[in-house]
């Protein structure tokens, strides 16, 4: 893909020959391109590019938290505490260095237990670690209260402190988490699709709470689990949703499954929702985010973060088709072409979630007054028949435009 013309303000005066190279359609851009040009790079009407502006009030782990817990006080007390509940879906979390005594007062309330530290901006795992001690974190709050004692320039690098989840549901002895593919085309009003395809990325190393400080064992990364020495490249740590939604059905029942992939959806929406009012919402953009999902033991599933730009790169045949179907499908409903009517519910592996309100998997309006009985239109983990759906798909749009023709 080109780089866009007027990337910056030495862009002003190229010559023609030299604006027509730079222009382009569809920008795939990396973050850090966002930041600095975003704001002076003229878009035509048609252009599309790949996030939205502030994307970081959901992809930063401490405004994530911020944004979820504003949430969940206005549905209290616009909705009750029961309707708030529905955000119970992350860890204790406290920011730092800001919430530091905060933090201790809560550390202290629970001894003995476990707590992870994460920078707010890195991934791949960079930068985390355990500790169940407050000492074990006093180094890292020195650095910090030296750096603000000094007035240096550089600055402080903020974490979060998250409760740590103890009780993972493990499969053959090892953690996991998922991760779920959500593309958002619009904030206002929201629009968004569900992959059917994703995976559980697994630790190499048996879990246990006895050496927190074996990332191995603790943190599921394919960036940390690749350096492992059981690593196998091969067969890589990674099952695809379908096998993992098969797995739980045989071992606890269709409708126990039903209701864990229920709550993801719960926590999906939900998410988005805290942060619709506050994400500036462009009709150039759109955003393909990567959600990681831990389970418990319990089969309650929490939200541990949300990712921009979700690596796409490929650690086995498997997720080598995964993800280049991953992009066809997103390219298909971003619709360069115009070739769809806006009306479709399902486009290749994606399904219509959530248009300015919740998507029934039955045909035409839902009856919100009967929720009892409402069924998203998500299918994670089920079949995923895409190739003959989008076959379908455009052949039905091909004899429409004949027929209107």
């Amino acid at each position: 893909m080109s780089r866009p013309k007027n990337q910056n303000h030495k862009g002003y005066g190229l010559s023609k020959a030299k604006e027509r190279e730079e222009e382009w359609d569809f920008y795939w851009c990396e973050i850090s391109w966002l930041r600095e040009n975003f704001d002076h790079t003229y878009m035509d009407e048609h252009t599309r590019i790949s996030h939205f502006r502030n994307h970081y009030e959901l992809t930063r782990k401490n405004y994530m938290v911020k944004n979820l817990k504003r949430l969940r006080k206005q549905l209290e007390r616009d909705a009750g505490k029961l309707e708030a509940a529905k955000c119970d879906f992350f860890p204790k979390t406290f920011e730092m260095p800001c919430e530091y005594h905060l933090f201790v007062e809560e550390f202290r309330k629970n001894p003995g237990i476990t707590w992870i530290m994460k920078p707010v901006a890195r991934s791949q795992g960079k930068g985390i670690f355990l500790f169940r001690r407050l000492k074990d974190i006093m180094d890292w709050r020195k650095d910090s209260k030296f750096l603000d004692d000094q007035k240096e320039e550089i600055p402080v690098e903020n974490y979060v402190a998250q409760r740590y989840i103890e009780n993972p549901y493990l499969i053959g002895g090892r953690k996991f988490d998922l991760r779920v593919y959500v593309l958002v085309m619009s904030y206002i009003p929201l629009r968004a699709w569900l992959y059917r395809d994703g995976f559980a990325r697994f630790s190499n190393t048996r879990f246990t709470l006895s050496s927190i400080d074996d990332q191995y064992v603790h943190l599921t990364n394919v960036a940390v689990q690749k350096l492992s020495p059981d690593y196998h490249p091969e067969k890589g740590c990674k099952w695809m949703l379908q096998r993992f939604r098969q797995y739980l059905a045989s071992k606890h029942g269709p409708e126990a499954v039903e209701t864990l992939f229920s709550d993801m959806d719960n926590i999906f929406i939900k998410s988005l929702q805290s942060v619709q009012k506050v994400i500036i919402s462009d009709k150039h953009c759109f955003e393909l985010y990567g959600y990681d999902i831990l389970i418990d033991q319990d089969l309650k599933p929490w939200l541990l973060e949300v990712n921009a730009s979700p690596s796409l790169t490929a650690s086995s045949p498997e997720d080598y088709e995964l993800k280049t179907c991953l992009l066809e499908d997103t390219l298909h409903v971003v619709d360069m072409e115009a070739r769809l009517t806006g009306r479709e519910k399902r486009v290749g592996g994606f399904d219509l979630m959530w248009n300015d309100g919740p998507v029934s998997r039955e045909e035409g309006s839902p009856d919100l007054s009967e929720m009892g009985s409402f069924v998203t239109n998500t299918h994670l983990g089920c079949v995923n028949d895409r190739k003959e759906q989008l076959k379908q798909l455009f052949s039905n749009l091909q004899g429409q435009k004949k027929v209107s023709s």
